[in-house]
């Protein structure tokens, strides 16, 4: 793919994910109801696609996908960590086999992403507290990030 498409393709489905994001309520739900599977699989999808040929997370659209269908903002979080690790596995031994690792410049990024993931369910429960609509203020803020990010990905 040439890169000028891919990154316009990346950066397109980052905004579209912010934009679906805040203009869809939280239904404060804890799980994810049965029809919702299909999508739920369509958004992971998504997800495995960008971390194996965009080299990015994959958390964006996994996030925006619980968000869309319906789980509260703590759950979705939670939930989308859970993936994460499972995409995470399977990028690794792919990519290491490869041999398209560079370690010296992952080193540094993976201990500042694993001390980054050890405090955030502190400081998201911090944040949330017992707030009821604290899950639904936070909606707006993931929107606004991914919708950011798209754009600079373009630009």
């Amino acid at each position: 793919i040439p890169e000028s498409i891919y990154t316009w393709v990346v950066g397109i489905i980052l905004v579209l994910l912010g934009l679906n994001i805040m203009r869809n309520k939280q239904t404060g739900s804890t799980q994810l109801q049965a029809h919702g599977r299909l999508k739920a699989s369509s958004f992971g999808i998504l997800s495995g696609l960008m971390v194996g040929v965009a080299g990015l997370s994959g958390g964006g659209p996994i996030l925006a996908g619980l968000l869309i269908l319906g789980l509260n903002m703590v759950n979705a979080v939670a939930t989308s960590s859970y993936v994460l690790v499972g995409m995470t596995i399977v990028g690794t031994i792919f990519h290491t086999a490869g041999g398209q690792v560079d370690w010296h410049a992952g080193l540094g990024l993976m201990i500042g992403a694993l001390i980054g993931a050890a405090i955030a369910p502190y400081v998201m429960s911090r944040f949330v507290g017992g707030s009821k609509n604290a899950g639904g203020k936070l909606m707006p803020i993931m929107g606004i990030l991914l919708i950011l990010t798209g754009i600079k990905t373009i630009w």
